[in-house]
């Protein structure tokens, strides 16, 4: 979904350096209120992806995907729930896609907006996570780890089953490590 940032750009292009999402560092997590007083959350353990220049000087892209079978549950009913038909519908749908629009190092120094395009269950939707402030000052040797946060409806991605059970708002946080890999 997505993810990702704080890149040095003129050492990089230098260098030749893009940056991966480490996908067993990385995972996204959500929420949903059930039954309008409890909360249920789970996870995405695995969050795979690339930060890659973008289309003008000092631009950066986001490319991630989550394999929608890496969701975590607090149970197994829980977790079957969600992958069938609907909600997830993991069969026909296995993967959840973000591609960022393209950012400026300038907007994650300082905290920010992330904006781009979620496609989850085949249906792609704009989607913006705002972006915690983090200085990775040494980030061509160190990982980098970036914290986003964001919320989703459900009903956009066609997830309209159990209305009145479920919350059609879910949040979404997710912590993203990045690990360069030089080209």
């Amino acid at each position: 979904m997505a993810l990702f940032l704080l890149l040095l750009p003129l050492l990089a292009a230098a260098t030749g350096t893009e940056y991966r999402i480490d996908p067993v560092n990385s995972e996204a997590m959500f929420h949903v209120r059930v039954f309008w007083v409890d909360n249920v959350s789970g996870e995405f353990t695995h969050v795979d992806g690339d930060v890659e220049q973008g289309p003008g000087s000092g631009d950066w892209v986001v490319n991630a995907t989550i394999p929608v079978a890496s969701v975590a549950m607090p149970s197994t009913r829980m977790r079957r729930w969600l992958l069938a038909k609907a909600f997830f519908d993991v069969r026909h749908h296995p993967t959840i896609h973000f591609v960022s629009n393209p950012f400026a190092q300038a907007q994650l120094d300082h905290g920010g907006t992330l904006t781009g395009y979620l496609t989850l269950r085949g249906i792609t939707a704009p989607i913006q996570f705002a972006v915690e402030p983090v200085h990775c000052g040494g980030f061509t040797v160190t990982p980098c780890r970036i914290i986003l946060r964001g919320a989703l409806q459900r009903s956009t991605y066609g997830m309209t089953s159990d209305r009145l059970a479920v919350s059609d708002s879910v949040d979404l946080n997710l912590s993203i490590t990045l690990r360069p890999q030089t080209r």
